[in-house]
């Protein structure tokens, strides 16, 4: 788990879901998502995604909810931002942890459809909620090139020409629907994300769907919560060695003993 550099490569479904840690991956830090974050997690098997050696921006495509459903044992409903900025986002998050959670889930809630691309979502997330810090018009340069590219090849994949709008009735979501604290203070907060992410390429195509699971930190700035570098890459040390929670939707057994905490509607 250590530091990485250069671009971040995203297609097809991970698109929503890679957002995040696409953002944060420019800041010089790597993030923890999918399966693939360097181990930890049970190896596949029936109801479990997959662990692999490498890190990888996806998410694990392995894992299938269970037929039975197990109520979470915690439940959130999170606060909402106090206003929306001028790009759109929900900020000015409450100073406490559940403000810094909802700041995430927020950063990590993204809707690609009709003319809403992939390059607009990013974009939207790295100037309402990336620290001062770690903000540069080469980062803001950057992202926007990958996710043109990965707008590219969703284009493609969803038989348009770049540029063009999506099919009618097709989309990529991602939602944040689950949470597990790693450590927080009054003005610094980190935790695992639990997402699902969906992709249906038109009117008549079926859903598809995946788990995520990412890594993110976030520090009290100028009056609300943003997420960092910095915070990112102490997560990264506070969580070596340690089990990492299973990527499991919740309604699953699993969710409780990994210690999910299931999201309601904010509040």
């Amino acid at each position: 788990m250590g530091r990485t550099r250069g671009t971040w490569n995203m297609k097809g479904m991970w698109l929503a879901g890679g957002v995040l840690a696409a953002v944060l991956a420019l800041t010089g830090y790597a993030v923890l998502s999918g399966g693939g974050d360097g181990g930890g997690d049970t190896p596949a098997g029936k109801g479990r995604a997959s662990a692999s050696a490498s890190a990888s921006p996806g998410p694990s495509a392995t894992y299938a909810p269970p037929d039975d459903w197990t109520e979470p044992n915690s439940w959130a409903a999170l606060p909402r931002g106090k206003r929306t900025d001028d790009h759109g986002s929900q900020v000015g998050f409450p100073k406490t942890t559940e403000g810094a959670v909802a700041m995430m889930l927020a950063a990590n809630t993204t809707d690609i459809e009709g003319n809403k691309t992939n390059a607009d979502e990013q974009l939207r997330i790295y100037r309402s909620y990336i620290g001062k810090a770690d903000q540069s018009s080469q980062n803001a340069e950057q992202i926007e090139l990958n996710a043109q590219s990965s707008d590219k090849a969703l284009a493609k994949q969803m038989g348009v020409s770049p540029g063009q709008p999506l099919p009618s009735g097709a989309y990529v979501r991602s939602t944040v629907v689950g949470y597990k604290i790693i450590k927080k203070s009054d003005t610094e907060v980190s935790a695992w994300l639990l997402s699902r992410v969906v992709q249906k390429n038109g009117e008549t195509a079926k859903e598809s769907g995946s788990y995520t699971r990412t890594l993110a930190g976030a520090q009290w700035e100028d009056g609300d919560w943003k997420l960092t570098g910095d915070a990112t890459a102490r997560a990264q040390q506070d969580v070596q060695g340690q089990a990492q929670p299973h990527i499991v939707a919740p309604g699953d057994a699993d969710f409780n003993s990994s210690g999910w905490t299931a999201i309601r509607q904010a509040s």
